[in-house]
């Protein structure tokens, strides 16, 4: 399977899909610390940079699948009125004319789940609707990290679309008893490998109108990290280019004696994220690896992908595939 990244990040599909045996053909990203990861991790990958200059891209490599998550804040209905000819200034429809141009046989897309309330669930419908215009049957669904093995919190809508065929689309994220629109009740958390709600998945069809979502309790938006600490207590965590900072409970993480509280190391969000110790520090603005700063670090990691759902849904679609 070969694939192409935007809005890439520090690549936690590629970190995620590389065991499959998967094979990036290019990424694109802008932000100066991730391509610098970029390089450093995968030198002979290139960058292809800023998205919305794809049509610029050389093309000689063709795809099997597309992927990214582009910021919730390009979601635009007045872009729509333009059509896909200019998608300037609204990457979610970037990401659709690309899919349009390359033709892949897959697309996973990303985004935080206050999407499915922006503007009343009118700019995600929009979105898959687009989707839907261009020849993708898809599906979507709310995955929470925590239920993937890293103890964090972190709900996230996953869109899987599949050209010409919304069936395997719906089957790479939903149980097979939930493709016929009947989806079984909701099960314990212990016993349940996602979170399942009635409005985290949806299916392309001729004829289907608007979609309708709602975000309900799964509402919100901000990069937001909840962490179990060893003493059961939740806390919440969001990076920034400072580092660390409080957006709930106001504490950072108790130590052991839970006298006093300290930052989450570099080490330890890569961790909660599925990446590799160390997979962050980088020669960086010709400082060595270990003098790596961490602001950069925080940041990179509070906006990626978490690891181990990627993996998730790769091994679905492998599945599918084979």
């Amino acid at each position: 399977m070969r694939y192409g990244s935007v809005c890439s990040g520090i690549e936690a599909a590629t970190v995620a899909w590389h065991g499959l045996g998967w094979e990036p053909q290019w990424f694109s990203e802008i932000e100066q610390f991730p391509s610098a990861v970029l390089n450093h991790n995968y030198p002979d990958v290139p960058n292809h940079g800023d998205m919305t200059q794809y049509k610029d891209w050389p093309n000689d490599k063709t795809i099997d699948l597309l992927v990214g998550g582009t910021p919730c804040q390009s979601f635009s209905v007045a872009g729509l009125r333009a059509g896909l000819d200019d998608p300037r200034g609204n990457l979610a429809l970037t990401f659709i004319a690309m899919a349009e141009r390359l033709k892949p046989k897959w697309i996973v897309w990303e985004n935080v789940p206050g999407i499915l309330s922006s503007n009343r669930g009118r700019d995600f419908g929009s979105f898959l609707s687009a989707l839907g215009n261009i020849g993708y049957g898809w599906s979507y669904r709310i995955l929470d990290s925590q239920y993937f093995g890293v103890p964090q919190r972190r709900r996230r809508v996953f869109v899987v679309g599949c050209l010409g065929d919304w069936k395997s689309a719906a089957e790479v994220l939903l149980k097979p008893e939930s493709v016929s629109g009947n989806p079984p009740p909701s099960r314990e958390k212990k016993q349940e490998t996602t979170g399942y709600t009635s409005s985290s998945f949806g299916a392309y069809c001729e004829g289907v109108g608007t979609v309708r979502a709602s975000g309900g309790d799964l509402g919100g938006g901000s990069e937001t990290l909840a962490v179990r600490d060893t003493m059961g207590t939740i806390t919440a965590r969001m990076f920034n280019a400072l580092g660390v900072r409080d957006v709930e409970e106001g504490a950072l993480v108790p130590s052991k004696d839970s006298q006093t509280v300290r930052k989450l190391t570099p080490i330890e969000c890569e961790r909660l994220q599925g990446f590799p110790d160390n997979y962050t520090q980088i020669p960086y603005r010709n400082k060595k690896d270990v003098d790596c700063p961490v602001g950069p670090r925080y940041k990179a990691l509070g906006n990626s992908m978490t690891v181990n759902v990627m993996r998730w849904i790769g091994e679905q679609i492998d599945e599918k595939r084979l």
